[in-house]
């Protein structure tokens, strides 16, 4: 598919985390950044326990930054395992959206006790530190598993798009979901796109940011992987309503840095977009423990 538009990285930073010790303690991953009205950068991070110690599967923090690249935390987390059966094993993959009025609806995947088995959850609240958990925001079906990784925008003529992923034949797949309002209900609509037989992202695909400054032509920064789950971060373009895919790219944008070992983690995992002056600013994960910023260019 011809490129009507293409993206360059021009430089690349670690993001710091400081001020709590209980997430310095824990691997980091999805990192949804975004600019608060006071110009100040503010993060939503899953913190993991590290391999070898026990314990949930995540917990969701949130954190704030004056250069988008030192962050700090809060002193305790937005969102935590249970009481309820539906996230009672970890709170995983948080993105928020925010109404009008300054509140706030965040999605996020819950797991429950056998931590094998996951579902898209929703918590509503006036502000990030006053959330109150809903439940079941996209339920899974039988022929779509383990739904989770909210990616949410609201299409020009008013109408809301959630793409996320599912797993189905030992794969993750991308779906879309349409809704009239923020907080749902959702109706799942179709696949947007597919895996490519030939290509870096031939067997896994996963939703991530949406740039969208150019609302005639939104543009996903997603993740693909190969069947033995070596992740990388590409970009497909849509049009203006989701209907359709108008450019893909053919190599990925992020590829992870070489491992000293074959059995290495081999995962680069694009979760925010955050627009500063001409610049994209794109947050990822590496190996699922470290957070990163890279600085793009549209071309």
């Amino acid at each position: 598919m011809a490129a009507l538009v293409d993206f360059n990285v021009e430089q690349i930073d670690p993001i710091a985390m400081v001020g709590n010790e209980q997430v310095s303690r824990r691997d980091l991953m999805s990192p949804y950044v975004w600019r608060t009205p006071d110009g100040l950068y503010a993060m939503l991070v899953r913190a993991v326990p590290r391999p070898g110690e026990t314990g949930d599967t995540g917990t969701i923090w949130y954190a704030t930054s004056t250069d988008g690249l030192r962050f700090t935390a809060t002193d305790t987390p937005v969102l935590s395992p249970g009481p309820g059966a539906d996230d009672i094993g970890g709170c995983e993959d948080p993105t928020p959206v925010f109404r009008p009025d300054g509140s706030v609806v965040i999605y996020y995947t819950g797991v429950d006790a056998t931590r094998s088995h996951g579902e898209m959850l929703y918590a509503v609240g006036p502000s990030i530190d006053r959330l109150e958990k809903r439940g079941v925001a996209m339920p899974n079906t039988p022929s779509q598993g383990n739904i989770k990784e909210a990616t949410v925008d609201r299409t020009e003529t008013g109408g809301w798009r959630m793409f996320y992923e599912f797993a189905r034949h030992e794969a993750s797949l991308v779906g879309l979901a349409v809704s009239d309002d923020i907080a749902g209900p959702w109706t799942d609509e179709r696949d947007p796109f597919a895996p490519r037989t030939d290509g870096w992202d031939s067997w896994h695909l996963s939703t991530g940011p949406l740039l969208t400054t150019d609302k005639d032509m939104p543009v996903m920064f997603y993740n693909g992987a190969t069947q033995d789950a070596r992740w990388r971060i590409g970009w497909i373009a849509f049009d203006s309503q989701y209907g359709k895919v108008v450019a893909r790219c053919i190599e990925p944008l992020i590829i992870p840095p070489p491992a000293l070992q074959r059995t290495a983690t081999d995962i680069a995992f694009a979760a925010s977009v955050v627009v500063v002056g001409d610049q994209i600013w794109l947050y990822y994960s590496l190996s699922d423990t470290h957070l990163y910023r890279a600085i793009v260019r549209r071309s």
